[in-house]
């Protein structure tokens, strides 16, 4: 007997093979997932400071820095005084760091059209909107949720 897949399933399934393939693509290397996340997020948004960064991965000033400090350690990156604020520093990425980014985003893209290309064509449209409204009301809930937990803890306090 076949259990009932559903679409949440597929789709935790589909979260855990392309983990193992980011896995696989930087076994041998100092690059973690969140280290990747850091250097995607510069490739696709420029220089930044290390808050702007935490707040666009969603993680701590404390965890930021961390990663940021092994990207530097690797010659993935590198930073430079804020041309206006003292406290701060950008981070860019190491010009070895661009090329790569460069290749993985290549890459990036062929996964993107070989994975689309397994679908019907005249699928194709349905998916990605389907696939946009979901991760849009994921994030809702998330949204959600987090407000709700902070009232609870205001509340408490």
């Amino acid at each position: 007997m076949t259990p009932d897949f559903t679409v949440l399933d597929r789709l935790l399934e589909i979260s855990e093979l392309f983990q193992k393939d980011m896995a696989r693509a930087f076994d041998g290397t100092p690059l973690t997932a969140a280290r990747i996340r850091v250097l995607w997020e510069l490739q696709q948004g420029g220089p930044s400071t290390q808050h702007t960064l935490a707040t666009r991965l969603g993680v701590s000033p404390r965890n930021i820095t961390g990663l940021v400090d092994a990207l530097e350690a690797g010659g993935y990156v590198v930073r430079s005084p804020h041309p206006t604020d003292r406290r701060a520093t950008i981070v860019s990425l190491a010009a070895s760091a661009r090329q790569m980014m460069r290749e993985m985003q290549r890459e990036h893209a062929e996964l993107s059209a070989e994975l689309l290309g397994a679908v019907d064509p005249a699928d194709r449209r349905a998916l990605e909107r389907g696939v946009d409204a979901i991760a849009t009301h994921l994030r809702e809930l998330i949204e959600a949720d987090e407000a709700h937990r902070a009232e609870r803890v205001e509340a408490g306090a």
